[in-house]
């Protein structure tokens, strides 16, 4: 055994400061954003187009693969691009500013479809896979696209509705856009930083979801900030034994982790990606992480606990894995136990981030020490990005009182399309965006309360159920929980916790609430506890529909 001391790794602090310090490749510098002075990256690219074309330098190297057996390698996507690019603009016109929806599963043509609409300088627009028809109709009539790019399952969906524009089936008519130009070139129309380029849609987890239109600027700012993350993390933690393989791709490519994580950010780093198709499976996921050896996986809290469960996990070699990520819904303590039990080895590699489409997905970011300590917490602001808590008059609070969480950065999205209401409200002065949450700042943290519209109020009392959540998920029999408000003639609202055990697990009411007392108020204590065997109603990012649970609405959504 060596006696050489190990060399002692710089703090997150320090580590930020030597990779954002002049002369860095995220050196920041300050210039005008939309009217605003903001920081912004210095060695960015221009454009989702520049970034597209840099891909080229990965040549032979593998890009993307399907589950069915389709991959294709950085040179042979960029070809297949260009050649779908020329058809849109040749064959339906399609050219600068003009909106185009996609409306299909995860497969290689939503994909080529985004990288030549984004290169025409068009904007994509991002439909959701698992809408039922009137949530479609909703979606073209709100975004009023040129062309329509859509697979047989959904346009089943649409059978007898004349949408007014033009179609292109992926099944019938895709593969004649792949070989309509053969040695075609990127195209070469000007694009600026703050054209739109993306409109993703809301959860609509209370009602309809609205759409948040973004930049080329805020996704090439979203690939920046996640190279960051990454190369903070290699400075703070030891090396992994081995080197990393490809990573697993599972969101859906209409969310953002979709398609500025897996799609934008995974191209820029010449990652190899591998997809699975159809509706979630463990089994299948297990078997491309084999074949394909996978060493990432990412997913939202409900995929990961799926796979962590499932008995052919035990087939893998966890020593392979070099990070496990989980976003589109919050980092649980007892996913984090669960993780850790498999890959210890990964030790500060689990972590979370915080964002949404309205503030371009990225936030601030909590590696496992920061989660250990505090399961609401999510980190510090990260690069590019300010943070400011106010109350309900819009005044600035101080340190660790609770308030509306505001953020402003070079990823924030331009507008919500065709919304001046909601602009009103979430759009503020100076380019601050209200993002709708509560929490506070502590020593240069974030730490998420609730969402606003989540908010209990008892007797008066306001209460976070996220409060309540973190501490009923700490108990070993308790696998999900969602705390809501329930009306009440007397107190206003009262307190209800619909509780999924662990599997073989038998929690009663009285052990919750108990357990639930040793650590909050009592008027934060659920009074009305729900034990159900059934998973909890997700959207397709995993976050859970409480007024599904609620009675107020019902899951439309159709999982493929």
């Amino acid at each position: 055994m060596s006696d050489t001391p190990t060399a002692k790794r710089p703090t997150v602090e320090e580590a930020t400061a030597r990779l954002l310090s002049p002369g860095s490749p995220f050196e920041l510098v300050e210039e005008t954003v939309l009217g605003e002075r903001m920081q912004v990256y210095k060695n960015r690219a221009r454009s989702l187009r520049d970034l597209l074309a840099q891909s080229a330098a990965h040549g032979d190297k593998e890009y993307l693969v399907f589950s069915d057996g389709r991959r294709w390698s950085y040179a042979e996507h960029l070809a297949d691009v260009a050649s779908v690019a020329a058809a849109l603009r040749e064959q339906y016109g399609i050219g600068h500013g003009d909106r185009v929806a996609i409306l299909a599963a995860n497969a290689p043509e939503w994909i080529l479809s985004y990288w030549a609409l984004v290169s025409l300088g068009a904007v994509v627009i991002a439909m959701n896979g698992w809408w039922a028809a009137d949530e479609i109709r909703y979606g073209l009539d709100l975004a009023k696209p040129r062309l329509l790019l859509a697979d047989r399952k959904r346009l089943a969906r649409l059978e007898g509705v004349d949408v007014g524009i033009p179609v292109v089936c992926f099944e019938d008519d895709f593969e004649a856009l792949r070989r309509h130009a053969p040695g075609a070139s990127l195209p070469d129309t000007p694009i600026a930083e703050d054209d739109p380029a993306l409109l993703l849609f809301t959860s609509g987890t209370t009602g309809r979801p609205k759409g948040a239109l973004v930049s080329h600027r805020t996704i090439v700012a979203f690939t920046m900030t996640s190279f960051f993350i990454g190369a903070r993390r290699a400075m703070t933690e030891p090396p992994a034994p081995n080197p990393p393989g490809a990573t697993l791709a599972p969101f859906p490519l209409f969310h953002l982790s979709g398609t500025m994580g897996s799609t934008t950010a995974s191209l820029a780093g010449g990652v190899k990606t591998v997809w699975p198709m159809g509706r979630f499976d463990p089994t299948e996921i297990i078997r491309l992480t084999r074949e394909e050896d996978i060493t990432s996986w990412s997913g939202a809290t409900t995929h990961v606990f799926r796979l962590l469960d499932h008995p052919d996990i035990e087939s893998l070699d966890a020593s392979r894995f070099t990070q496990i990520g989980v976003g589109g819904s919050a980092t649980t303590p007892e996913l984090i136990r669960t993780i850790e039990r498999r890959f210890p080895h990964l030790g500060n590699a689990i972590g979370t981030g915080y964002g949404s489409s309205e503030t371009g997905g990225l936030v601030s970011y909590a590696d496992n020490a920061m989660l250990r300590e505090a399961a609401n917490c999510v980190g510090p602001p990260l690069p590019t990005v300010r943070v400011k808590i106010v109350d309900e008059a819009g005044r600035e609070l101080p340190e660790g009182e609770n308030g509306r969480i505001c953020v402003r950065s070079p990823l924030v999205m331009l507008e919500y399309l065709n919304n001046p209401k909601a602009n009103a409200e979430a759009m503020l002065p100076g380019r601050w965006v209200d993002t709708g949450d509560l929490g506070h700042l502590r020593d240069g943290r974030l730490y998420l309360e609730s969402r606003l519209r989540d908010m209990i109020i008892r007797g008066g009392e306001n209460i976070y159920p996220a409060e309540i959540e973190n501490r009923i998920e700490l108990h070993p029999d308790v696998a999900e929980v969602a705390v809501y408000g329930v009306e009440d003639r007397e107190l206003g609202q009262r307190v209800k916790a619909v509780i999924v055990p662990n599997a073989g697990a038998r929690p009663t009411e009285a052990a919750i609430r108990d357990f639930a007392a040793e650590a909050l108020a009592y008027f934060k204590v659920p009074e009305i506890i729900e034990v159900r065997t059934e998973p909890l109603p997700r959207n397709a990012t995993g976050k859970v529909m409480k007024h599904v649970l609620a009675g107020q609405g019902e899951n439309t959504f159709v999982e493929e």
